[in-house]
Formats: structure tokens, C-alpha cells, sequence
């Protein structure tokens, strides 16, 4: 694995740039990325090229022997350009134009904008594809952040009623498909449909989730249109972009598809902060981020990179954009560094080399100072640099896991579209918790897209496939692996409606049963069945010719089983979870070791690397060295048995 960091040439004196370089070796890092948000410099006016500056920048940074991540600027284009065509800036669902003065104003869907995007990516592709000091690209930056997923601008309503006639053909099929019947919605002409917002109460479902994957396609050939350019004009070189984290707007697997490798950006405390939904989480992983947030993510994205993942951005220090920044605990750098290392990153890139003084991110902190003088997190990249080295002869190639989480984008937002009013189910917090409760039972878990091969896996969770799937559900029926169906599994179609054979549809192949009706939960309210078994936020009433596994008090049975299919018809508290989870891992003759709630062991190759995210040290007991292989070694190779909080411990299997 490779260090790196995100660099900005463009903000500091030129006088300045060899020294920072050479600060960067000495620090172990070896990537840097520059020039995603330099547009305005590079191009000061219309056809005023100014590429002198990073000519120079490049070559500086060549010289101190670092490879150079080129980042294209389509992410902010300047104001002379937008000026010259405002129709290429997006508007809001309350139809508010998103004007020029941050960054990500532009729409996918504007034809002018893509022209110039064309134009800026071309010159650049030409000017340093075959530049040696350049090993990678990096498409834009951050597809979707701040929102910007979804446009309702003009540009994006005549493009979307363009995508309707070619995905539906008729007028006809589109009414009869998204139930147009329903309150006189049917269009007589493609021209008639408008955007799904502005609506006096809810609009169309299948309109809204018919949008959400016009959006998303429109994401997908707005990058492919970059990376043909790069691959024209660079070859060999990786193509790269930087996703984010708890971020669900688009499909990620079908525009990972024209890249190398998926990266991501991890602000773990940032994540928490804003995202999380749990008080006494955030009480008690507030410096150091939850302990399956990160490696979630590193698992999901190495399946969108089809087993490459870097990281772009890690967090450093305080961020600036979550409602709370707090600093990580002393070491927390270091470790989140390792445990990219063990799901499978080539490269950890920091966020930033030097902290702004001026604009919108003077509160994010970097490795630096906005002086120059080394941040808290330098020295622990140093520290973390030299382990790589240290350890780099240790076998590590990724190896499959035994268990497999299927993770559907489409199924996600056909959960959120009509839930209905379950304010307190989010179906990427709930996959999360079934990922999490796998993670806390010691057993790896590959993220996989409900395209992947999952003949291999022994165990397979389907926590977010809303959308009924009979290629899916044929290709269970085919695995010899035990199945976790969740609630919602199944319960819309392609168009969000519901299956004609109810809930789970397609997947009924599996286990003969059908779901009558659903409920959510307010926040107060926990159902407890006859053998203890807590569920919370959401529940389904199942008909079948067989017996449930267990009954809650007014009747509704829990948790259905048909040869090696379980359909779980409600959402199960954490430790439920983990009981559930557990048992289905004795079914398949896999191991399991409940390591807590603080404690998290992950393995590459030959590699073990304990992680205490808790508050209080961690021991290690006999029995998990056993477990994880440690009986066989000559020791730790990092730390020891007894791990303080935001430390970790590693050791060589043989």
C-alpha cells in the first residue's frame, strides 16, 4: 500500500512548492494528487490556456520522485464559463438555480457543459497522458456531493423525457409501467412529463424512482465521456474516481464500471456525526468513528473497483462540514490507515497537505499547518509509512471471503421512495447494522452487486434488495450457500409497485411464503417475540404453509425458514441480529469469535491486524489469538496483546 496526499499548488507560492515536496518524502509519501479544482488557472479566460504553472508543479514534484494523480477540473467550472451559459448550472427540487460560488454547479444533463468539459479533459489528456510522472487520473470529484446527483433544470427534464421514450417506447407502456391510471396521471406524449418535484402532495413513485435511475445514467455517461478521452491520450495509466461515503444518490457499480479503480474519501468522525443516528454511538466513538464505518465502505467500493480500492481522501483532523468536529484520538490516523491496509487499499491519500487560511475549508484540518509546521496526523503518517515498509514482505493478496452481502443502489432508493412514513428505518443504516453484526462475529464480509458470481460464498445477506430480481433469485437457487433475506427484500418492482405475487416476488422461489402487510415502528416502540427476540423500526406480516420460527405476542410470526432460505420479516435489534447471524454461521460450519463491540480483527493474506475503536483497552485472550491464527506465529509483529484505545496489534500467520 502507497501514501499519498491531496496537494494544491495552485494556493501557495511557487517558491514553496519543492520544499513541500520534500517534506512529503520524508513523511513516506510517495502519490499526490492535484489539480481537481484548478480550472480558473488553468484556463483564466475562454481559449487562454495557462498550463505553464502546472507544467512546473508536475515536473517539482516529478523531481522529488512522486507520482502525480491528475484530477480533471469539471468539478468547478469558473465564472466566465458559466456566465457565458447559465443554463449549464443545476437547479433544486424547489426550483432554485445552484448558483456559481462553491463548487459542483453544473448539471449532468447540459450539452454545452459537456462540450466544454470535452474540450478542458482533451487538452489536459494531450498535454500530460504520457507524462512520466503521472501514474493515475481522477474523473471530476465527488459525483453528487452536496446533492448535485439530481437536477430538474431544463437541460435534465428534455434529456429525461428523451430517456423515457427510449426506455419505454409508448406513451402507453410508460402509463401502464408506472400506473399512470391512478389519479388521471396519464400523458398522452412524452412532452407531457415534467420532473418529479413541485407535486401538491407525493408524486408518482415510479416516476420519482424512473428519475433517480435517469439521474444516475446520466451521471454514468458524463464520466465514461471523460475516461474514453484519458484512455485515448493516456495509456496505461489508472483511471480513477473519488466516491463517497454514506452516499446512495446514484449507482456507484455502473459508473465504477468504466474505471480502474473505485476510490473513496473516509471522514469517519465527520460520518458520525452527521450521519449517525445513534446517541450512544456517538457518545462513544466520537474520536475515533464507528468501528465498521470505514471498513463497510473499503468492502463495498473494492467491489465497485472489482477489487481495487484506494482511498483519495482520509481524514486527517477536525473536518469543517459536520454539526460537530472533533479532533481523532491520538493514533486513530495511524489506524484507519492499517485497516484500509487490511480490506484491500493500494493507495491511502490524506486530505490535505497544508490546512487553507482562506474560502469555505479554512476549519479542515491537513497534515500541515496553514504555516507550514507538521499537524498531529504527520507524524502518524510517518509512523504508519515505515510499518508498510516494515511489513512489506509479508504475503497479503486479498482472499474471498466465505460470507457475502448483496448490495443493491436501486434497491436502497426504492426503500426510501415509499416507506411508508417509517421515519426511523433508512435502508442504508440497516444494511450497515447487518454488515456490522457480521464484522463483531470475526467473519469477513465481501460486498458484492446482485450481478456478482456468489457461487463461492457459503453464507449470503440480501439486507437492501427492494427490487424484486429473478436473475438474483435464480442465482441463489443454483449457490449451495445459506440465504438471509431481510424485510423489504423483494417488495417493489423495477417501476416501484408491488409485485403481483406480493412481497418477497421473485424471490419467493426460494421460500414459498407471501407478505400481507407491513407496519413501521416510531422510535419508542420495540416488539419482543415468545423467545426474546427484539425487533425495531419495521415489521411485515408473513402468510405461509409452514410455521414460523418464533411469534410475537398479538400472533405475527418471526422469522421464516424453507430449506436454506431465512426470511427475517422485521428488523432486528443489534444483539438479535447477532444471534441471528450467528446461528446461520453454525448452519454453514463457519467459525465465528463474538469479539464485542469495540474490537475488530480483519486478515490480508498472512497478515492479522487487531483494531480497538472502544474507549478503554482491549486484551486479547487466548482463545481469539487461537481463533485468528496466532498460535502459529513468531509473535507481534506490531503492538501486543493488550491494545490501547486507537491503537492496534498485528501478527504473521504462517
Amino acid at each position: 500500500m502507497k501514501t499519498g496526499v491531496c496537494y494544491y499548488p495552485e494556493h501557495w507560492p511557487e517558491s514553496q512548492w519543492a520544499t513541500d515536496a520534500q517534506h512529503m518524502r520524508k513523511l513516506g509519501l510517495s502519490m499526490v494528487r492535484i489539480g481537481e479544482f484548478a480550472w480558473s488557472r488553468l484556463e483564466p479566460k475562454a481559449d487562454d490556456y495557462q498550463f505553464d504553472w502546472l507544467d512546473r508543479a508536475i515536473d517539482t514534484l516529478h523531481d522529488a520522485k512522486l507520482e502525480v494523480i491528475l484530477g480533471t477540473p469539471t468539478a468547478t467550472p469558473p465564472a466566465w464559463l458559466i456566465r457565458s451559459n447559465p443554463d449549464m448550472l443545476a437547479v433544486d427540487e424547489n426550483g432554485q438555480t445552484r448558483e456559481f460560488g462553491s463548487r459542483r454547479h453544473y448539471c449532468f444533463s447540459s450539452q454545452p457543459y459537456r462540450l466544454e468539459c470535452e474540450r478542458i479533459v482533451t487538452k489536459l489528456a494531450q498535454r500530460y497522458g504520457k507524462h512520466p510522472a503521472i501514474s493515475a487520473w481522477q474523473t471530476d470529484n465527488e459525483y453528487g456531493c452536496h446533492s448535485t446527483s439530481i437536477s430538474y433544470s431544463v437541460a435534465a427534464l428534455n434529456a429525461f423525457q428523451l430517456w423515457c421514450e427510449q426506455t419505454y417506447g409508448s406513451i402507453d407502456t410508460l402509463n401502464k409501467a408506472w400506473g399512470n391510471v391512478f389519479w388521471s396521471m396519464e400523458y398522452n406524449d412524452f412532452s407531457q412529463i415534467g420532473v418529479p418535484v413541485g407535486t401538491v402532495t407525493e408524486s408518482n413513485p415510479a416516476h420519482r424512482l424512473a428519475y433517480w435511475r435517469f439521474s444516475s445514467a446520466q451521471i454514468k455517461s458524463f464520466n465514461k465521456l471523460q475516461v474514453d478521452i484519458i484512455r485515448q491520450h493516456a495509456p496505461g495509466r489508472d483511471v480513477v474516481h473519488n466516491f463517497m461515503g454514506n452516499f446512495v444518490e446514484f449507482d456507484h457499480f455502473d459508473v465504477a464500471d468504466d474505471l480502474d479503480v473505485a476510490s473513496w474519501d473516509n471522514y469517519p468522525l465527520g460520518f458520525l456525526t452527521r450521519d449517525g443516528t445513534n446517541e450512544e454511538d456517538q457518545r462513544r466513538y466520537f474520536r475515533t468513528g464507528h468501528p465498521d464505518s470505514s471498513s463497510f465502505h473499503h468492502d463495498l467500493y473494492r467491489a465497485c473497483g472489482k477489487g481495487r480500492m484506494w482511498l483519495m481522501e482520509q481524514q486527517p483532523g477536525p473536518v469543517n462540514w459536520a454539526p460537530y468536529n472533533p479532533a481523532p484520538l491520538p493514533g486513530m490516523v495511524r489506524l484507519w490507515g492499517w485497516e484500509a491496509f487490511a480490506h484491500g487499499a493500494e493507495v491511502v491519500s490524506y486530505f490535505r497537505w497544508r490546512q487553507a487560511p482562506f474560502a469555505q475549508e479554512q476549519m479542515h484540518a491537513g497534515l500541515c499547518l496553514p504555516n507550514g509546521d507538521e499537524d498531529d496526523a504527520a507524524v502518524e503518517v510517518k509512523v504508519l509509512s515505515d510499518e508498510i515498509k516494515q511489513l512489506a514482505h509479508i504475503e497479503h493478496n486479498m482472499q474471498a471471503a466465505d460470507v457475502a452481502l448483496v448490495f443493491d443502489y436501486a434497491g436502497d432508493q426504492a426503500a426510501r421512495i415509499q416507506q411508508p412514513d417509517g421515519r426511523h428505518y433508512d435502508p442504508l443504516v440497516f444494511v450497515q447494522r447487518v454488515y456490522s453484526a457480521a464484522r463483531q462475529l470475526g467473519v469477513a464480509v465481501d460486498i458484492v452487486s446482485s450481478q456478482a458470481d456468489l457461487s463461492p460464498y457459503k453464507l449470503i445477506l440480501l439486507a437492501n434488495v427492494a427490487v424484486s430480481d429473478a436473475a438474483l433469485a435464480s442465482q441463489l437457487e443454483k449457490t449451495s450457500a445459506h440465504i438471509m433475506l431481510f424485510p423489504r427484500s423483494g417488495s417493489k418492482t423495477t417501476e416501484c409497485s408491488v409485485p403481483k405475487q406480493l412481497a418477497p416476488g421473485a424471490f419467493q422461489q426460494l421460500i414459498n411464503i407471501k407478505v400481507s402487510r407491513v407496519e413501521s415502528l416510531p422510535a419508542s416502540v420495540e416488539l419482543v417475540t415468545e423467545k426474546k427476540s427484539t425487533t425495531i423500526d419495521w415489521r411485515e406480516r408473513v402468510e405461509a404453509d409452514f410455521a414460523a420460527q418464533d411469534v410475537f405476542e398479538d400472533g405475527w410470526g418471526f422469522h421464516y425458514t424453507q430449506g436454506r432460505t431465512h426470511y427475517i420479516n422485521a428488523c432486528p435489534d443489534q444483539p438479535t441480529l447477532i444471534k441471528l447471524i450467528a446461528a446461520r454461521l453454525l448452519e454453514c460450519h463457519l467459525d465465528y469469535m463474538d469479539l464485542g463491540p469495540d474490537l475488530r480483527i480483519s486478515k490480508r493474506g498472512k497478515l492479522t491486524l487487531a483494531f480497538n475503536y472502544g474507549p478503554k483497552p482491549v486484551h486479547l485472550p487466548n482463545d481469539i489469538l487461537a481463533h485468528f491464527g496466532y498460535e502459529n506465529t513468531t509473535g507481534f509483529a506490531l503492538g501486543s496483546a493488550s491494545i490501547s484505545p486507537g491503537e492496534i496489534a498485528a501478527w504473521q500467520s504462517s
